[in-house]
């Protein structure tokens, strides 16, 4: 969940400086709309791991507008008064009129991470305190109020020199609380209770952006644009009174720099190779082992859902041929997913994978899956914007079931470059026993390109858990990526039925 904070996105401060006037004058002119319209309040959550510069970019927001119409609050310790009452009663308080907005500085999930990670509540409680969350959210939004959530993160190492630099600074060092500070010296376990908080309280009415905080320009001017994107959209929706695609603050003519666009795609090394010799010979090895395991699982009732998603022509169909031809027959089935039919439309779109799968002891394998609804649904417009956000939440929600129920899910992402996949459709469409593989609508997807990696640069964000990891594939050799997926299942497959021997 948290890679995409740790792809060392930068802006340089020309580019920042280039961008920050009219970055300026659209957060002013959103503002004044706002407070014109007087249909719709905006509650901004700042949150994230200590030392990634909150207060820095709420100081820059409060600079880039008019604050007559924020206010900012932190609750950072309560009064004898707020303790006198519900935990809800101090935020109901700060709540800001129509037209207008309110940053809280961790807001209702600052109490959350504090109390988990000083083992203060147990996962029961935790859990109920998500379900109370998302209705309180829900009910807000239903009534014209816009919860902005970010999260900012970096990685340890990151983390470590941006907290060195503060201790150094005479007048930094008041930002670091004591208690507070000691969460920085259990990073992961803090990432490990984040990233479950954002997981169930990632909802389509008040997702979680997750924001790179490394580089201070990079962090603050996406900031802005998201919160640009976010109002303007909601306002539009608001305005209109129907759900609709783009907003009025949707695109800036702003491009960020390459390395401000960076993707997890662009961190799978693309150049890795696998001679024909040492493929066979290591293919033939892992087939043999993954014959026994898949065995093992039979007489070990242990299940597996094993997803493959990719690029059009990066090898999906190969992969799952590799893996079909170790297994018997009999313990496996591939289904591989199209258009829904008829039937199909007419129930939830979860509802077609939930009778797929597998009882224990057998293994399922989709070629394409439910991220459909994130992908290709998104990005060519079959479901709207509400349909696909909300999705993420949903999906984590069902894998996480599967997950619970002991089934072994195994996510796989088949990655390859643009150059990579005009090859093979170019090969696809000369060789007469390939030519089924290729259709006017691959090639129409090519042209969206970016769309696509976009799309998955936020899936990958957002549904890649804990326990349910998206595994990023390189693909341009084929043989190194149906070893790598083969390698990847007897792993996973050897460690989970030695959690049940």
């Amino acid at each position: 969940m948290f890679e995409a904070a740790k792809l060392n996105r930068k802006v340089s401060k020309q580019d920042f400086k280039d961008q920050e006037a009219e970055i300026r004058t659209h957060l002013l002119a959103l503002q004044r709309e706002l407070n014109l319209s007087g249909r719709l309040s905006v509650i901004l959550i700042v949150a994230g791991i200590e030392g990634a510069g909150k207060g820095e970019v709420v100081n820059r927001l409060s600079e880039w507008m008019d604050t007559r119409g924020i206010a900012t609050y932190a609750f950072w310790d309560q009064t004898e008064e707020e303790k006198a009452h519900p935990r809800y009663w101090k935020f109901w308080r700060a709540m800001p009129p129509k037209g207008k907005m309110a940053i809280f500085f961790g807001g209702w999930y600052l109490e959350l991470l504090e109390r988990r990670m000083m083992g203060d509540w147990d996962d029961e409680k935790l859990g109920q305190e998500f379900r109370r969350i998302e209705d309180f959210e829900r009910m807000l939004s239903e009534e014209g109020v816009l919860v902005v959530k970010f999260w900012y993160h970096m990685s340890e190492k990151d983390q470590r020199k941006r907290l060195q630099a503060l201790s150094r600074d005479d007048r930094s060092r008041w930002k670091m609380l004591p208690k507070k500070n000691r969460f920085s010296e259990h990073y992961v376990e803090f990432e490990r209770v984040a990233e479950r908080l954002i997981r169930y309280t990632d909802t389509g009415v008040a997702p979680w952006y997750i924001i790179e905080a490394t580089n201070p320009q990079y962090r603050d001017l996406t900031t802005a644009r998201t919160l640009l994107t976010a109002i303007g959209k909601r306002m539009a929706v608001v305005d209109n009174e129907l759900p609709i695609k783009e907003g009025p603050y949707s695109e800036l003519n702003l491009p960020l720099s390459d390395s401000a666009q960076v993707t997890v795609l662009d961190k799978v090394d693309l150049t890795q190779t696998l001679t024909r010799a040492a493929y066979r010979k290591e293919l033939c090895a892992l087939r043999d082992e993954l014959n026994e395991l898949a065995w093992a699982a039979y007489k070990n009732g242990q299940a597996c859902v094993l997803i493959f998603e990719g690029w059009d022509a990066a090898g999906k169909g190969g992969a799952i041929r590799r893996l079909a031809n170790a297994i018997d027959a009999r313990l496996y089935r591939t289904i591989s997913i199209a258009a829904p039919t008829d039937e199909e439309k007419a129930h939830h779109y979860l509802w077609r994978f939930w009778r797929h799968i597998p009882r224990p002891g057998r293994i399922t394998l989709f070629d394409r899956s439910w991220y459909g609804r994130v992908l290709v649904e998104r990005v060519e417009g079959f479901a709207d914007e509400q349909q696909w956000r909300r999705a993420y939440s949903e999906i984590n929600d069902f894998e996480g079931q599967l997950i619970e129920n002991g089934i072994l899910v195994l996510k796989f992402w088949l990655h390859i470059d643009k150059e990579e996949q005009l090859n093979r459709f170019q090969e696809r469409e000369t060789v007469p026993y390939k030519q089924h593989k290729i259709t006017e609508e691959d090639w129409r997807n090519r042209e969206r390109w970016d769309d696509y990696k976009q799309a998955v640069h936020e899936m990958v964000v957002r549904t890649g858990t804990e326990k349910a990891p998206w595994i990023l594939i390189p693909g341009n050799d084929k043989k190194v990526a149906r070893i790598n997926v083969l390698r990847t299942i007897r792993q996973h497959l050897k460690e989970k039925l030695a959690g049940i021997n």
